[in-house]
């Protein structure tokens, strides 16, 4: 088997990969790929701060480890569904929602010509 060396990226003891010298870590980068598919030059446009060797280093990275790091986003979107799910409340949900029916009824009724009988 072949090993091989990423000279832009560290992995630390737990297994993220980040990009050496900053805090961005690969899967940051695989995500602008698969969620908006852009290309190294706009990953770059919105992290100035990497190098195109850093982010085409990034993205040799998660290529050579999809399995795993698919496995890891796929894990965090079910950790993210599941803090959602526990943190909703119904209650204070309707509560604003009828709030918000009455403030947009009173601005309706408030910006209503009126009717002072001078038809």
């Amino acid at each position: 088997m072949i090993t091989m060396n990423y000279p832009y990226l560290t992995v630390d003891p737990s297994g993220v990969a980040t990009i050496t010298g900053t805090t961005t870590k690969v899967v940051e980068i695989a995500l602008d790929r698969i969620a908006y598919h852009w290309d190294a030059d706009e990953i770059q446009r919105q992290h100035p701060h990497l190098s195109l060797p850093q982010i085409y280093t990034a993205l040799a990275y998660y290529y050579d480890h999809q399995n795993e790091l698919d496995a890891l986003i796929a894990g965090q979107v079910e950790r993210a569904a599941a803090l959602r799910k526990q943190t909703e409340n119904l209650e204070l949900r309707q509560l604003l929602l009828s709030k918000k029916t009455l403030l947009d009824a009173a601005a309706y009724v408030t910006h209503q010509p009126s009717n002072s009988g001078n038809d």
